[in-house]
């Protein structure tokens, strides 16, 4: 397994910008493919946005399309979501999470992070 820990969350205006940041640690992180869920309250959670380990094919759900880019650097063990156009609706607790494929169900992960709180105001 491997060691996640989220950063970048907070509060923003609807149509501004936050880039989330997951710093791994432990097994050598290339290895795995990264994925960015979000839980709402009272709401599952949900995916948001993954990548693959070498080749950095993305899956997004559809409602972030356009506006949510994951990325990775592979050197820096670090994953990022850049968030824009930021909607009240994307109001969650954002979590990063990593698994031996890329994949859009949580189950498919195995190391989880702590979740960083992003709180967007109308």
């Amino acid at each position: 397994q491997v060691r996640l820990v989220e950063s970048g969350g907070g509060l923003v205006q609807a149509g501004g910008s936050l880039r989330l940041s997951c710093a791994a640690s432990g097994r050598s992180f290339s290895r795995f493919a990264m994925g960015w869920f979000r839980q709402a309250p009272g709401k599952e959670r949900e995916f948001v946005a993954s990548i693959s380990t070498s080749t950095g094919d993305t899956a997004y759900k559809e409602s972030v399309k356009g506006r949510f880019t994951i990325s990775r650097d592979n050197a820096k063990n670090t994953v990022y979501l850049q968030m824009n156009s930021l909607k009240p609706e994307d109001t969650a607790v954002y979590y990063c999470a990593a698994a031996e494929v890329i994949a859009d169900f949580p189950r498919k992960y195995n190391s989880w992070g702590q979740g960083t709180q992003v709180t967007v105001s109308s």
